[in-house]
This record gives C-alpha cells, sequence and structure tokens, in this order.
C-alpha cells in the first residue's frame, strides 16, 4: 500500500456532488493498524474521501502502523489515543484472528466499536505468466504438494489464511502444511504475486481488482457465497464448500465519554446515508455492512467465538 491510495488519489470531484452538510469535526485521526495500501488503510482513505466532500469532516490525519494483523499497531492506539473523541481506528474479521492465534494480551476487546461498515469476499490470484490456469489446476497443485505451493496472503490468522485453511481441509490436508506467506501490507503482498515470488495470493477483491482488469493477475475464484464479479466464479459454486467474507469497520479508543462516542457513531451514520458512500461501495466491489451501537457489539462476540471455533478446528489456534 502507498500513503495515498488509489482510492484517495482520485480526485474529490470524481464522486456525485453532494449539498454540504454541517461540519461534524474539524480535525480527525484515522488509525490504520497495517501499512499502506491494503483493505483498511483503502477503507480509511474512502471515509476520508467521502466525509471530506460532504463537509463533515475539516481535515484528517493518518497514522499507519502495520505488523501482525493489526496486533503491533493496536496496543499503540490503545495506548496514545486512550479517552479521545476525535480519533478511529480502522479494523475488521483480520485482526480477530490474529488475537487468536498471536495469543496478545491486547485484541479488539480492548476498544471501542463505532460501526461496521463493509464486507469483501476474498479472490484467489496468480501472476498471469503463472502455468496455473484455472481454479482446478490450483487445487490440484495445492492437494499433489501443499507445502511447495506458496500462497500470498494478509497476517497469519486472519481471513486470507483461514480461507486458505478450510480449502486444505477439503482437500484431505491440514492448514498447518500450508506455505503461507503473511503480508503486513497490500502493497508487498502484490509485488511477491505480480514477481512471481509466489505461486498464487489471497486477499479482497478490492485490493487486486485494478491488476485483474489490467491482465497482469488471473482470477480463479472468490471465497463468497455469491459472485461478486460476474466474470469469477465461486469456490462454492465450483464444488468447494467453502464461504468466507472480511468484514471492515471503526473503533474508538477506549475509554472515550459517552457524548464522544455518540458524536462518532451519528459521524457514521450521516457517512452511509450519503449517495457517494453507496457509489462508492459499488466502485469498490465492496458489499455493505452497516451496522452499529448493540447490535455491532453482539456481531463482535459472536465473530470472536467463532472464529476462535474454527481457528481450532483447522489447527491454526
Amino acid at each position: 500500500m502507498r500513503r495515498r491510495s488509489l482510492l484517495a488519489a482520485a480526485p474529490l470531484a470524481a464522486l456525485p456532488l453532494l449539498a454540504r452538510a454541517e461540519q461534524r469535526f474539524p480535525s480527525l485521526t484515522m488509525f490504520i493498524p497495517a501499512g499502506p495500501g491494503g483493505g483498511w488503510d483503502g477503507l480509511g482513505r474512502a471515509i476520508e474521501q467521502v466525509s471530506r466532500q460532504a463537509g463533515l469532516v475539516g481535515t484528517f490525519q493518518f497514522e499507519n502502523v502495520g505488523g501482525a494483523g493489526g496486533t503491533v499497531g493496536l496496543p499503540r492506539f490503545v495506548s496514545t489515543r486512550r479517552g479521545r473523541g476525535d480519533a478511529l481506528m480502522v479494523s475488521g474479521s483480520i485482526m480477530v484472528g490474529a488475537v487468536l492465534t498471536n495469543k496478545t494480551p491486547v485484541g479488539i476487546q480492548s476498544v471501542t466499536p463505532v460501526a461496521r461498515l463493509t464486507e469483501e469476499a476474498d479472490v484467489i490470484v496468480v501472476p498471469a505468466t503463472s502455468p496455473i490456469k484455472d481454479l482446478r489446476g490450483f487445487l490440484d497443485a495445492l492437494k499433489a504438494n501443499p507445502g511447495g505451493t506458496s500462497i500470498a496472503g494478509g497476517s497469519a490468522g486472519g481471513t486470507d489464511h483461514i480461507a486458505l485453511g478450510l480449502i486444505l481441509k477439503s482437500l484431505g490436508h491440514s492448514a498447518r502444511q500450508a506455505s503461507y506467506v503473511a503480508f503486513a501490507g497490500g502493497g508487498p503482498a502484490q509485488a511477491a504475486i505480480l514477481g512471481a515470488q509466489v505461486s498464487a495470493g489471497m486477499s479482497g477483491l478490492s485490493e487486486f481488482a485494478e491488476q485483474i482488469k489490467a491482465g497482469r493477475m488471473r482470477a480463479l475464484a472468490t471465497t463468497g457465497e455469491t459472485r461478486s464479479d460476474p466474470a469469477i466464479p465461486t469456490l462454492k459454486e465450483s464444488g468447494v464448500d467453502v464461504v468466507i467474507t472480511n468484514w471492515r469497520g471503526t473503533f474508538a479508543p477506549p475509554g472515550v465519554r459517552p457524548e464522544a462516542l455518540a458524536k462518532l457513531v451519528a459521524l457514521m451514520q450521516e457517512l452511509h446515508a450519503l449517495p457517494a458512500w453507496a457509489e462508492m461501495l459499488k466502485t469498490r466491489d465492496w458489499q455493505d455492512a452497516f451496522m452499529v451501537g448493540d447490535d455491532f457489539a453482539r456481531f463482535l462476540d459472536r465473530d470472536r467465538t467463532q472464529t476462535e471455533a474454527v481457528l481450532k478446528e483447522i489447527g491454526l489456534a
């Protein structure tokens, strides 16, 4: 990922024109517990782009601290932003898995839920020069030699790693046999795939969409219940009974006052109601998964329980 993502590089005028809303925050800090260029950074930049165009927020300050599925940056956000009502962290399901896999004392339960915003299926890709031409070729290679078929993805224990573990299990192998190469951000993973340093890669469809459209990567399958892209089949429809998606959302620091939390939640609700946000979701192939309040808190509890069960089942926790 780059400091200014492709998302942020698009001119503000590219989005539908809107009446200026009342400014809710003169300035907002956006903390991304990952390197530039991946899904969390992309969501943070999307929030910035739409919020600034609508006049909801004056300026944004970004801080990227990558590593270990967000578990390197998370303690920094907790300690340096505690109680602040003008700070948000972008995170999601990858952090839930990484906390469990790495057994870290500071987890997603250490921060304050604000809003779940998006959901996205993973896509399996190979470089355009790869001898693997389709999903069957990928599965055959994985079944014959899982340790010799290297797969680039996000941090250990995250959605990409879990998806690969489930695929291996469906092929009669253990997730521990995988040759999984974890990266802290989308940029390094893309470079490894395009440079054929790995056999294949897995990540959110939006992260690889431009490379796929440009013909530099070949998309083999997605991990959703239904097709995210009409041209790319799902694992399920191809005979592999694996369905998994990656949700992303925003969190406030611990200790934030109720009135400050309510203001952050209201910002996300106003953002979500904007036509420009609906257009952003469509452009980025993100599914709308909006949820706030007690519903989001209950979802997080269920997600932690379910993720832990899956990680144990496939031998990753």
